[in-house]
């Protein structure tokens, strides 16, 4: 169902004149924190957690997530590297629920990266939207995630089979909402900027890099975050899109 909001803003939208289609992977696609959390659940069993002090999975899963969305919103911005990224969100978590720094379990964050792609949750609908955009569109991914985690999270959930292209921005040397790293997927393209929408969860670095490089762009706003003024089309849920492109 569309949205009322996306109702009202339809009538902006030149879907016959698109030819590709960008997507963003992680929260728009690819279900993270759906897949993150059932990868921690197992991770807090195996490391044996409530043992050495975190009572609560719940709390722990929590107070993850938000820490790690803010280190991601710094990697998208080029304030953190990847190692910082991944050698900080565990710590920071462990330590602000109260655990001295020697009893975090070393290889947490090592088995995290090496379960978590391996889950195939996505959002509803995604398999068939996919197949009906391929059908019309050209499609692509452009992703900061990092690449090896990506080509496990593609093909395992088999959405590769849609997309042309798989920009990854740790291989193409620039995150997303760098202009260089819509330029760079437009030119793989073979298109023009006109030609093209780009549909992400991130306001900054979907949307605002999108639009900034003259590039349309759809928010994927599935939990209904209020939404600034400057981002003029969002959807709810992916299969809105087979309604209006």
């Amino acid at each position: 169902m569309i949205s009322d909001n996306l109702e009202t803003e339809k009538p902006a939208f030149k879907a016959t004149n698109y030819k590709h289609i960008f997507f963003d992977l992680d929260h728009t696609i690819w279900d993270f924190d759906r897949n993150a959390e059932e990868t921690l659940h197992e991770l807090y069993k195996t490391h044996r957690l409530k043992e050495i002090g975190l009572h609560s999975p719940d709390l722990f899963i929590e107070t993850y997530t938000r820490n790690n969305h803010r280190l991601w919103t710094d990697y998208h911005l080029g304030k953190i590297t990847k190692q910082v990224l991944r050698e900080t969100r565990f710590k920071t978590t462990f330590i602000e629920l109260g655990l001295s720094p020697d009893i975090i379990p070393p290889a947490f964050e090592d088995d995290y990266v090496r379960i978590c792609p391996t889950k195939t949750h996505l959002f509803p609908h995604a398999h068939e939207t996919l197949q009906y955009l391929h059908a019309k569109y050209t499609l692509h991914l452009i992703t900061n995630g990092f690449m090896e985690a990506t080509g496990l999270k593609i093909h395992g959930t088999g959405i590769a089979q849609y997309f042309k292209n798989v920009i990854i921005s740790e291989l193409v040397g620039f995150n997303k909402p760098d202009r260089a790293i819509f330029k760079h997927a437009v030119n793989l393209a073979g298109c023009n900027e006109c030609d093209c929408l780009m549909i992400g969860d991130s306001i900054e670095a979907d949307v605002r890099g999108a639009l900034a490089c003259g590039i349309d762009a759809i928010y994927f706003n599935p939990n209904g975050t209020e939404k600034p003024d400057d981002v003029t089309s969002q959807i709810q849920h992916l299969q809105e899109l087979t309604r209006i492109l």
